[in-house]
This record gives C-alpha cells, structure tokens and sequence, in this order.
C-alpha cells in the first residue's frame, strides 16, 4: 500500500461492540497487507490495549489503515511477564487485542501463554482467523491436504531433532515446518538422508512480491537449491507424508540401509525393528534380530 488508508465500516451493517472484558486473538498479513479482514480491522481499532510480538511492525499495519491505538510489546524473552499485566487488566474489563508480527498468534509465534492463561483464569477469549503461512504453503504445494501435521520450526539441537524425526517419520498425511534460509538446504539434505526420496514444496516470501514455490522431490528440489546463489525471506517447507512399502518391495541391500539410516537417527534397536516392520510387514522380532546381527558382524 503506497497510501495511508482511512478503514470505514459497511454502512450497511452496524458492527457488533466489543466485550468487556476479552481478548481478541487476532490474525494479521503475512506479508501482503491487504489479507486482512473487516472484523480483524474493527477489532484493532476498537480495543482499549494491543499487545504486539514488535510494536514497530504492529505500528505500520495500523497506520497503513489509519488506526491509532496504545500498544504493548509481548514476545517470547518478556511474555511471561507482561501476561500476568495484561490478564489484570482483562480482569479489570478492558478489552485487548493479541497479534504477532504475521499470522495467527501462538503458532510458533508468542502468545500461547498468554492464551492459556486467560482461559484458566476463566477470562473471555475469542479468535479473529486470518491468515497462515502454514496453510497458505499447504494449499499451494500440489500435496494432499486430507490429512496435515504441523512440526513447528525445524530443531537444531540433536536430541530433539531425534525425536522430531520419531514423531513425524512414520506419519502418512502430509507434514508442514518452518525453517531459516541459512539452514534450509542442510536440513532438508538430512531429511532424504533420513527419509528417504519424498516430494517437497519449499514455500518462500508467501504474499508478497517475490513469492516462489519450489517443487518436485526432495534430490530435485535440493539441487535447485544448490543452484541458487542465496536463500532469502522466510521459508514453509511442505513434505510428502510417510507410505507404506509392500512387504516385497525392499531389496536386501535396501532394507539394510533403511535399518542402519533409522539407527543413525538415534532410534534405538526396538524403535527401529518396529518402523522396519511397518515398511515391510514382516514381524518386528524378525527385524530386530537382523538389527543385532549387523552389530555382530553377520550382514
């Protein structure tokens, strides 16, 4: 938006006021400003308090649409803090409007504290949807949406990377994450290394000027990317979800490198012989047998 933007209501439709009392969990533009709704607006301009992930950022989408309200910073490092602030002033009857810098507060983003306090203090809360960097990349990727689960941002300490990749390995519906641009190319190298080929979306800058989708599997989409000079904006990675093989569908040779990829994640023996016996249907103390054999030198 070049312009500063005056938002006036629908005359056609007196807007409802606002409860005493609430917090209005509000979704904001993920990058385009114009993805916001009417309620979304109306909200922020008639709550008492906004507390904003940055107030710099909250501060242009306000002005952009000609609004003026008092805000509060509530990010990750003072959340706790200024929750217990705002909950006394919720209890007070003021209302506040809750916002992260894009998207819906609370995923991956600061405010589920918040959240779940006021809803264990008894406090009214209510939600203005909007936009999702998650879905939006999901939508776009060509990939099944019937079944999605959302892994947060990627881990980069090892012991939870290990059990990211026990959580979501076997999952069959469709996987979303977020991830650095720095990062993007080692993580989802070790993602094949892991996993195995599987297709890919790599989602980047979503709604603004330079929107990309990268797709195609994951040794496609990895070489493209290593063709690229640098990495920029922020990035959703959508992942094809976890399928079956047919019990004669792994070749010795195969089976051996699936067993040993899954060991060298972390998995212990027992976790392994079980996702083995998931890939090939054969018995889980039958894999588990070939599993000690490796160590022992058999194979």
């Amino acid at each position: 938006m070049s312009e500063t933007q005056v938002f006036q209501l629908p005359k056609s439709k007196e807007p409802a006021a606002l409860l005493p009392g609430t917090l209005y969990i509000v979704a904001t533009p993920i990058g385009n400003l114009e993805d916001i709704t009417l309620r979304a607006l109306r909200i922020l301009g008639s709550v008492d308090l906004i507390a904003a992930e940055d107030t710099r950022r909250t501060g242009l989408l306000l002005q952009a649409y000609g609004l003026k309200k008092p805000l509060v910073s509530c990010f990750a490092h003072n959340e706790e803090k200024q929750s217990k602030r705002l909950l006394e002033l919720l209890q007070e009857g003021k209302t506040v409007a809750l916002v992260s810098d894009a998207g819906m507060p609370g995923i991956s983003d600061p405010g589920a504290r918040l959240i779940r306090q006021a809803a264990a203090a008894g406090i009214s809360l209510t939600v203005a949807p909007g936009p999702s960097a998650g879905l939006t990349a999901l939508v776009a990727s060509g990939l099944d949406t019937d079944a999605f689960a959302f892994g947060g941002f990627f881990p980069r300490e090892n012991k939870v990377r290990k059990a990211w990749l026990s959580d979501f390995g076997s999952f069959p519906g469709t996987l979303i994450f977020y991830e650095s641009p720095k990062r993007l190319l080692a993580t989802l190298s070790f993602l094949q290394a892991a996993w195995g080929d599987r297709h890919c979306c790599v989602a980047r800058e979503l709604t603004k000027r330079y929107e990309e989708f990268i797709r195609g599997s994951l040794p496609d989409v990895i070489g493209r990317l290593e063709q690229t000079a640098e990495v920029k904006g922020e990035i959703v990675v959508i992942l094809e979800g976890y399928h079956k093989v047919k019990e004669d569908g792994l070749a010795g040779k195969e089976l051996e490198s699936l067993g040993r990829s899954l060991l060298a994640q972390g998995l212990s023996k027992k976790e392994a012989s079980r996702r083995l016996a998931c890939e090939t249907g054969l018995a889980a103390k039958d894999m588990y047998a070939l599993l000690v054999s490796w160590d022992q030198g058999a194979v």
